[in-house]
C-alpha cells in the first residue's frame, strides 16, 4: 500500500486549511464593503482636522489680526477656549440632543450621551457613527467660537465661556436636530447643506444681538479702530479658505462627486466674492486692501455653505458676486447707519451671507438652473417658503434664547470688563496673559 510520509501529510493539511479559508476571508471583506467605506470614513476623518483647522489657527489668526494689538491674546484664548468647551459638552450630551433618537422633531433623546451605545455605521452613511460624530464635533465648536469677533475688546473671559457652554446646548443643538437630526424643520423640507442656517444663521444672529447688550467700544464710532496686523488677518482667512473645503465637502459625507462638486463651488463663491469685494474698494476708495479680500473671500464662504452640495459652479460663482455686494452693504448699514458695534462683523459677514445663500439655494437648486434638483412634487415658490420658514424660526429662536442665556449668566457673571480693563486692554488684564485667575 502507497503510505505518506509525516511530512506530506503536513503540507497536505496546511494547504486544505489554507484553501478553506479564502472563501471565508473573500466573504469577509465582501461584508465589509457592504456596510462601511474607508474611504468615505477617511475623507470625514480628514475633513473633521481641516474644520478644526478653521477654528484653530484660522479663526483666531482671522480675528487676532482685526483687533489692536493690546487685545490679541485675549481673542485667541476666547476662540480656544470656546471650542474646547463646545467640544467638551458635545461628547457629553450635544451630540444625543442634536444627532439622538428624535422626540417628536424637536431634540435627540439622552440614549448617547458621552457617546455610549454609537453605532457601527451612522444610519443611512456608509461611515461608522463615531466618525460622524467626530465630524459635526467640530462644527458644534466652530460656531460659538464664530461669535466671539462681535464682542472683542470688551467682554469678560468668564461671562463669555459660559454662555458659549449654555448656548451651544440650548441653541446649536436644537436647531441642527431640526434640520441635520431629522427634526421638524427637515421634514417640512427645508435644506441646509454644511450649515447656512445652523451655523451662520445661528452665530450670527446671536452675536448680533449680543453685540447690542454689551454695548459699544470705547470710541465707537467716532475714533477709527484700526486692525494691528491685516496681514496676519489675511493669512487666517487663507487657512479658513482651505478649511472650508472640509466644512461643506466633508458635508457630502461621501467621497464622492458630491464632495468634488461641494469643494468646487466652495472655491469658486469665495474667489468671486473676494474680487468683487476689492473692485467695490477700488472705486470706493481708489484701492484694494487685504482686509477686504480677506472678508470678501469669508463673504463668499458663508454664502455658498448651505448651498454647496445642489448647485452648480455657474451658481455659485454668482453666489460669490451677490455675496461680495450685499454683505459689504450689510456691514456699511450696522455700522455706519445703526452704529451697533458689531466689532468683526460677524452678523454682517456670516449671519447675512448664510441667509442670503438659504434664500438663493430655493432658486438655483432647481435643474433649469443647473442644480441638483427639488423633491418630488416641490415647486420653486414652495421651496421658497420653505426656506424662508426655516430661515425665520431659526433667527428668531436664536436671538430670544441667546438674549435669555446671556442675561441670565450676566446675574453671576459680569457680561463686561471695567473700563479700565478695556482702556488698558485685555492681553495685560486678567482676561488675557492672567487668565488663570478666570477673572
Amino acid at each position: 500500500m502507497f503510505r505518506i510520509s509525516a511530512l506530506a501529510k503536513g503540507l497536505i493539511a496546511s494547504f486544505l486549511v489554507a484553501f478553506a479559508m479564502v472563501p471565508t476571508a473573500a466573504f469577509a471583506q465582501e461584508t465589509f464593503v457592504a456596510v462601511g467605506d474607508s474611504g468615505d470614513t477617511a475623507w470625514i476623518l480628514v475633513s473633521s482636522a481641516l474644520v478644526l483647522m478653521m477654528t484653530l489657527p484660522g479663526l483666531a489668526l482671522f480675528y487676532g489680526g482685526l483687533v489692536r494689538a493690546r487685545n490679541f491674546l485675549s481673542v485667541a484664548l476666547q476662540v480656544a477656549a470656546v471650542a474646547g468647551v463646545a467640544s467638551v459638552l458635545w461628547i457629553v450630551v450635544g451630540y444625543t440632543f442634536a444627532f439622538g433618537e428624535t422626540t417628536g422633531g424637536w431634540i435627540g433623546d439622552g440614549s448617547k450621551w458621552m457617546l455610549i451605545g454609537l453605532e457601527p455605521l451612522r444610519d443611512g452613511l456608509t461611515i461608522p457613527e463615531s466618525t460622524f460624530s467626530l465630524f459635526q464635533m467640530t462644527f458644534a465648536a466652530i460656531t460659538p467660537a464664530l461669535m466671539v469677533g462681535a464682542w472683542v475688546d470688551r467682554a469678560r473671559f468668564s461671562w463669555v465661556v459660559v454662555f458659549c457652554a449654555i448656548w451651544g446646548l440650548l441653541v446649536y443643538a436644537p436647531v441642527a436636530h431640526w434640520i441635520w437630526g431629522g427634526g421638524w424643520l427637515a421634514d417640512l423640507g427645508v435644506l441646509d447643506f454644511a450649515g447656512g442656517l445652523v451655523v451662520h444663521t445661528t452665530a450670527g444672529v446671536s452675536a448680533l444681538v449680543v453685540a447690542l447688550l454689551l454695548g459699544k467700544r470705547q470710541g465707537f464710532p467716532s475714533s477709527r479702530l484700526l486692525p494691528h496686523a491685516p496681514g496676519i488677518t489675511m493669512l487666517g482667512a487663507m487657512f479658513l479658505w482651505v478649511g472650508w473645503f472640509g466644512f461643506n465637502g466633508g458635508s457630502a459625507l461621501t467621497a464622492t462627486d458630491d464632495a468634488s462638486a461641494a469643494i468646487i463651488n466652495t472655491h469658486v463663491a469665495a474667489a468671486s466674492a473676494a474680487l468683487i469685494w476689492i473692485l467695490i474698494e477700488r472705486i470706493k476708495f481708489g484701492k484694494p486692501t487685504t482686509i477686504g479680500f480677506a472678508t470678501g473671500a469669508i463673504a463668499g464662504l458663508a454664502t455658498i455653505t448651505p448651498a454647496a452640495g445642489f448647485v452648480s459652479p455657474g451658481a455659485a460663482i454668482l453666489f460669490g458676486l451677490v455675496a461680495g455686494a450685499v454683505c459689504y452693504g450689510a456691514i456699511e448699514l450696522v455700522k455706519n447707519r445703526l452704529a451697533i458695534d458689531d466689532s468683526l462683523d460677524v452678523f454682517a459677514v456670516h449671519g447675512v451671507g448664510g441667509m442670503l445663500g438659504t434664500m438663493l439655494l430655493a432658486i438655483f437648486i432647481s435643474i433649469d438652473f443647473g442644480g441638483t434638483g427639488l423633491a418630488e412634487g416641490m415647486t420653486i415658490g414652495g421651496m421658497f417658503g420653505a426656506q424662508a420658514f426655516g430661515l425665520v424660526v431659526v433667527a428668531v429662536y436664536s436671538a430670544i434664547l441667546t438674549a435669555v442665556i446671556a442675561l441670565a449668566v450676566s446675574l453671576f457673571l459680569p457680561m463686561r470688563v471695567s473700563e479700565d480693563e478695556e482702556q488698558e486692554g485685555l492681553d495685560t488684564s486678567s482676561h488675557g496673559e492672567r487668565s488663570w485667575h478666570f477673572d
